[in-house]
C-alpha cells in the first residue's frame, strides 16, 4: 500500500509542472531549434517588411484590391518556386509582406484617423498573443496540439461560408462580431498548430523556413487585423457614447 501512494506521489511530482518545463525541449533537436530560429528570424523580416508596405500607403495611399492581388500572387510564385532557389523565394515573401502590409493600409489610416496609439496597442497584443501560444506550441509534447488542425480546418470553413452568405444576402452587426471574435480564435489555434506543425516537418527532413514562416506571417497579419479591427470599433462606440451622453 505503501508503495502504491510513493509511486502516485512521485509520478504527480513528475507530471506537476514546474519553471524547467518552459525551458524543456529535449524533445526538439539542435537541427530543429536552429531551424526554428531561422523561421522566426525571417518572419521578423516579413513583419517589417509588412510594416514599410502600410507606411508607403499612409504616404502615397497604394494599398487596395492591386495590392491584395500582387500579395496573393506573390505567395503563389513563392510556393511554386523550387526550395533551391533561396534568394528568390525571400524576394517574394519580402513582397508579399510589403503588399499586404499595403493592402492592410486603408484600416491603419482608419485607425490613425480615430487614435494613432490603436496601432501600437493592436502590435503588443497581436505580438503577446503570438509570443505565447508560439511558446506553448514549442514546449508541449510533439503532435500533441496537431488534432486541432481538423476542427480549426472546420471553423476556416465555417467563416468562409458565413462571408460569402453575407456578401449575398445582406449581413448584420452580429454576423460581423461573430465572424470577427470567430476568426480571431481560430487564427490563435491556428499559431499552436502551425507551430508544431513546422516542428514536425523539420523532424522529418522538411526544412523550409521561407515557407514556414510564410505560413505563421498569414496567422500574424490575420491576428493583427482582427484585433485592430475590435479596438477601433471599440473606441469608436466609447467615442460616439460620448458625445451622445455630453451632447444631452
Amino acid at each position: 500500500m505503501d508503495t502504491f501512494f510513493n509511486s502516485q506521489s512521485s509520478s504527480s511530482s513528475r507530471s506537476r509542472w514546474s519553471y524547467d518545463t518552459l525551458k524543456n525541449f529535449r524533445e526538439i533537436s539542435p537541427l530543429v531549434q536552429n531551424h526554428i530560429k531561422r523561421v522566426y528570424f525571417t518572419l521578423c523580416c516579413a513583419v517589417v517588411a509588412a510594416a514599410v508596405g502600410a507606411f508607403l500607403h499612409v504616404l502615397w495611399n497604394i494599398g487596395g484590391f492591386l495590392t491584395t492581388l500582387a500579395s496573393i500572387g506573390s505567395m503563389v510564385w513563392l510556393l511554386s518556386t523550387p526550395p533551391v532557389e533561396e534568394q528568390k523565394r525571400l524576394s517574394l515573401l519580402m513582397a508579399s509582406a510589403l503588399f499586404q502590409g499595403a493592402s492592410i493600409g486603408p484600416l491603419i489610416d482608419l485607425a490613425i484617423a480615430i487614435d494613432p496609439s490603436l496601432i501600437v496597442s493592436a502590435f503588443v497584443a497581436t505580438s503577446l498573443a503570438f509570443a505565447c501560444f508560439s511558446a506553448a506550441a514549442l514546449v508541449a509534447r510533439r503532435r500533441e496540439y496537431l488534432y486541432l488542425g481538423g476542427l480549426l480546418s472546420s471553423g476556416l470553413s465555417i467563416l468562409m461560408w458565413l462571408h460569402f452568405a453575407s456578401s449575398l444576402f445582406g449581413g448584420s452587426i452580429a454576423l460581423f462580431k461573430f465572424e470577427l471574435y470567430f476568426g480571431l480564435l481560430v487564427f490563435v489555434g491556428y499559431v499552436i498548430v502551425d507551430t508544431q506543425e513546422i516542428i514536425e516537418r523539420a523532424h522529418f527532413g522538411d526544412l523550409d523556413y521561407v515557407k514556414h514562416a510564410l505560413t505563421l506571417f498569414t496567422d500574424l497579419a490575420a491576428i493583427f487585423v482582427r484585433i485592430l479591427i475590435i479596438m477601433v470599433s471599440w473606441t469608436s462606440s466609447y467615442w460616439c457614447s460620448f458625445f451622445f451622453v455630453s451632447s444631452r
